[in-house]
């Protein structure tokens, strides 16, 4: 399957809902909270209206789920666009321009093609299978960092660790990484996926938070997938890792 088109399409997409929440970013937009406490804004909803509306033009036979409005169209086919239009909402409100604009295709149960966009940064991250992972039309690759002691570590919410029982995972790895930096949401997959960081770890993640990562960090020359050493987008966790250092992190992670 040539999937050079749909890598073009999704990027283009991708990166003009990005500008479409720039016009909100640092002007006073107020969020609204869901029932789990998460914010959304007008750009959330702008967002993502425009995504599903470019797809549902090029693509009206392919499903849909996105953050703010679930899944629709297309059911039981084996394409799925999976949006998250602004992930970061919490740092985007705050005027903190780490945030991503987020578009996965599913092909069959795994995600082929993928854009991350940062607009607040003007970062766009992609790739497809075969394609190679991308920033800014420049190839993308993890570092080739083998010692955990010189590695840097990113995550989203050290609170998360303990929630969902990972504290003692996450104190192994931080005890030996060289630094951790709370580069946070999409922008540390980012860092990993461009050799900035060599691990990034969450413990919890909805399969909108991940549908782009699981081809980036292929293609980019590492791994997304579980803190088990499954690679994919639908563990609800997510792990981020150069192939170097991969088989020590699932280790300490794991280590009982």
């Amino acid at each position: 399957m040539n999937l050079k088109p749909y890598l073009d399409f999704t990027t283009d997409i991708a990166y003009r809902a990005g500008r479409i929440t720039l016009g909100y970013f640092n002007a006073g937009v107020r969020p609204d909270y869901k029932a789990d406490d998460t914010p959304v804004t007008a750009a959330d909803r702008a967002a993502e209206i425009f995504i599903r509306g470019e797809i549902e033009k090029a693509y009206p036979g392919h499903a849909i789920v996105g953050e703010e409005f679930g899944e629709d169209a297309g059911q039981g086919s084996a394409f799925r666009w999976i949006v998250d239009p602004i992930d970061g909402t919490k740092s985007f409100m705050r005027g903190v321009p780490l945030y991503g604009v987020l578009i996965g295709l599913e092909i069959d149960g795994v995600i082929r093609v993928g854009a991350a966009y940062y607009p607040g940064t003007d970062e766009m991250l992609c790739a497809a299978d075969g394609e190679g992972a991308w920033w800014n039309s420049r190839r993308a690759h993890v570092s080739n960092e083998s010692a955990l002691d010189r590695a840097w570590v990113s995550f989203t919410n050290v609170r998360n660790m303990e929630r969902y029982g990972r504290s003692a995972a996450w104190e192994r790895i931080n005890s030996i990484a060289y630094a951790a930096r709370g580069w946070g949401d999409a922008y540390g997959y980012l860092a990993v996926a461009t050799g900035r960081a060599e691990v990034m770890l969450d413990p919890i993640l909805a399969i909108w938070d991940c549908g782009p990562f699981p081809v980036i960090l292929r293609e980019a020359g590492g791994y997304f997938g579980s803190w088990d050493g499954r690679e994919g987008h639908q563990y609800s966790e997510g792990l981020a890792c150069n192939s170097a250092l991969l088989p020590e992190v699932l280790r300490l992670i794991n280590e009982k």
